[in-house]
């Protein structure tokens, strides 16, 4: 007999999302967990990932235990930062170049990957919780270089929201944006759209 309490439990201490691991782990074989499927008490979000089937978790949170080393980038940290109003049609988030490029293709939530060489994704990363999920998100300062960065993948209206919003927002470090802007070669770029500002 399945106890679905203790199954809820253990979903919501894990941010709505378990492994086929970790319901092994509950007691829940594979023969098991095909009945909880059948009955539509859990769905699978993908090979090996499950979630409750009446359960509505933020997409965020669901990315972050499908994919824990990835790292919430460009429009989707602006959208965090209040840096636009646009929300994106996809979650774009920063990936190792050298990860197995077929496990982003999933069905929802909806994501656009973007591969980076391993070094440029530990620069600037922070952690947001969200219902209990460390999230990584890139921090303000290295927002405002990836958009400074990838400019011709953004709408002019996005771009200059972003720089201009950033330049107002009291929370930002000119000297780590500086920092970044030096690690990633568009020192120039910096001083052009935001030093003549500061």
């Amino acid at each position: 007999m399945i106890n679905i309490d203790v199954i809820q439990k253990e979903f919501n201490k894990h941010g709505g999302v378990l492994k086929t691991s970790e319901l092994n782990a509950l007691g829940i074989s594979s023969r098991k967990i095909k009945k909880l499927l059948e009955k539509n008490i859990i769905r699978k979000i993908k090979r090996g990932y499950y979630e409750l089937s009446n359960s509505i978790n933020p997409d965020e949170v669901i990315i972050a235990r499908l994919f824990p080393n990835a790292v919430i980038f460009l429009e989707s940290a602006l959208i965090y930062y209040g840096y636009t109003d646009r929300i994106p049609s996809v979650w774009q988030i920063a990936v190792d170049k050298n990860s197995e490029k077929s496990q982003y293709k999933i069905e929802y939530p909806p994501i656009e990957p973007y591969y980076l060489e391993p070094k440029f994704l530990k620069i600037g990363v922070d952690t947001i919780q969200v219902e209990g999920v460390t999230i990584k998100i890139f921090d303000r300062d290295r927002t405002i270089c990836d958009v400074l960065r990838y400019e011709n993948k953004l709408e002019k209206e996005v771009f200059s929201n972003a720089v201009l919003r950033y330049v107002k927002d009291q929370k930002k470090n000119i000297r780590k944006l500086f920092e970044y802007a030096e690690l990633f070669n568009i020192k120039n770029k910096v001083q052009t759209y935001i030093g003549v500002w500061v």
